[in-house]
C-alpha cells in the first residue's frame, strides 16, 4: 500500500487586527487589516507505488529452478539399475539409459567409473519447452501489470506453490540381507517372481551365503563350467538369464541372485518352488 502523507494541524496564531482610517470627503471608513501571520506545513509527497513482479515471470523462474537436472559420477561396482533406484528414476534403468545413451555407449550393462550421468535430462528439456511457450504470456502480463498497477497493488499476493517432496534414495547394506533386498527390487521391476524366504533358503543350501563360492568337483566342473556364486550358477546359464542393468560378473551377488531367480522362474515358476539341486 502506498504511504499517505502526514499532515500537521496548522498552529493557531492570533490574527492582528487594526483599524485603518481612510478619509474620503470627510468621511472616515474603518477597515479591518488582517495580518497573515499563520504558517501551514506543505503535505509530504505520496510514496511512489512499488512495482509488483508479474506472477507469470515468478512461475517461470520457479519452473526453471526445479527443472535443473542432477548429475551422478559413476563409481566402481555401480550399475544403471542401482543408480536408477537410488535416484528414484521414473522408468528405471531403461529411462536412465535412454537419457545417457551417448555417454554410456551401446552396452547398458557396461558403465565405466568416472563417467557422469545426467539424472532427469528429459524432464529438464520439457521444462525448457514450457518456459519458452510461456514467454509471450509473460511479456503480455508485464505490460498489463504496468497499465493496471494501481488496482494490482491492492490485490492479494499470489501464493507460491509448495515444492514437491523429494523422494528418498534407497540404499542397501553390503551383506546377504542387502543383496537379497536389492535383488528383489530389480526382480519387481522386471516382473520376476520370488520372495525373500525362497531366495535365502536356496542360498544357504547352495553356498552358505558366500558370494565367492565355486564348485570344482561336480559334473559341470568336469565340463569346464563350474557353478559359481551365491546360487551356484554356471556361466552359460548366467549369460542366458542375465538381467539387464545388473553386473555382467557372475560373482556379483545381486547379478547372481537375479539371474538364478530368472532361470528358476522360467523352469520352475519361481525360486520359491526350488527345494534342491536345480
Amino acid at each position: 500500500m502506498p504511504a499517505q502523507g502526514k499532515h500537521r494541524r496548522p498552529k493557531s496564531t492570533s490574527l492582528g487586527r487594526g483599524l485603518a482610517a481612510v478619509t474620503t470627503g470627510g468621511a472616515v471608513l474603518a477597515l479591518p487589516v488582517i495580518g497573515a501571520t499563520s504558517a501551514f506545513a506543505a503535505p509530504a509527497p505520496a510514496a511512489a507505488p512499488q512495482a509488483v513482479a508479474p506472477a507469470a515471470v515468478v512461475a517461470q523462474a520457479n519452473s526453471a529452478a526445479k527443472a535443473a537436472p542432477a548429475k551422478h559420477s559413476v563409481v566402481a561396482g555401480e550399475t544403471l539399475s542401482k543408480i536408477a533406484r537410488e535416484h528414484s528414476v521414473s522408468g528405471g534403468w531403461k529411462k536412465l539409459y535412454e537419457g545417457n545413451r551417448k555417454i554410456v555407449g551401446s552396452n547398458p550393462d557396461l558403465i565405466h567409473p568416472g563417467i557422469k550421468l545426467v539424472i532427469g535430462a528429459k524432464s529438464a528439456a520439457s521444462s525448457d519447452d514450457k518456459a519458452s511457450a510461456a514467454s509471450p504470456s509473460a511479456a503480455r502480463g508485464a505490460s498489463a501489470d504496468r497499465a493496471d498497477r494501481s488496482e494490482r497493488i491492492e490485490a492479494a499476493p499470489v501464493a507460491k506453490a509448495a515444492p514437491a517432496a523429494e523422494k528418498k534414495a534407497v540404499t542397501y547394506t553390503n551383506d546377504l540381507d542387502g543383496w537379497i533386498k536389492e535383488s528383489l527390487a530389480v526382480m519387481a521391476e522386471q516382473g520376476i517372481p520370488g520372495t525373500y524366504e525362497g531366495i535365502h533358503r536356496n542360498i544357504m543350501r547352495e553356498s552358505s551365503g558366500n558370494p565367492a563360492a565355486i564348485n570344482n568337483w561336480d559334473s559341470n566342473a568336469v565340463k569346464g563350467t563350474p557353478s559359481k556364486g551365491l546360487l551356484q550358477v554356471i556361466d552359460p546359464t548366467f549369460q542366458a538369464y542375465h538381467v539387464p542393468g545388473t553386473s555382467t560378473d557372475s560373482y556379483d551377488p545381486v547379478a547372481n541372485i537375479t539371474a538364478a531367480c530368472n532361470y528358476a522362474a522360467d523352469r520352475y515358476g519361481s525360486i520359491d518352488n526350488v527345494f534342491g539341486a536345480y
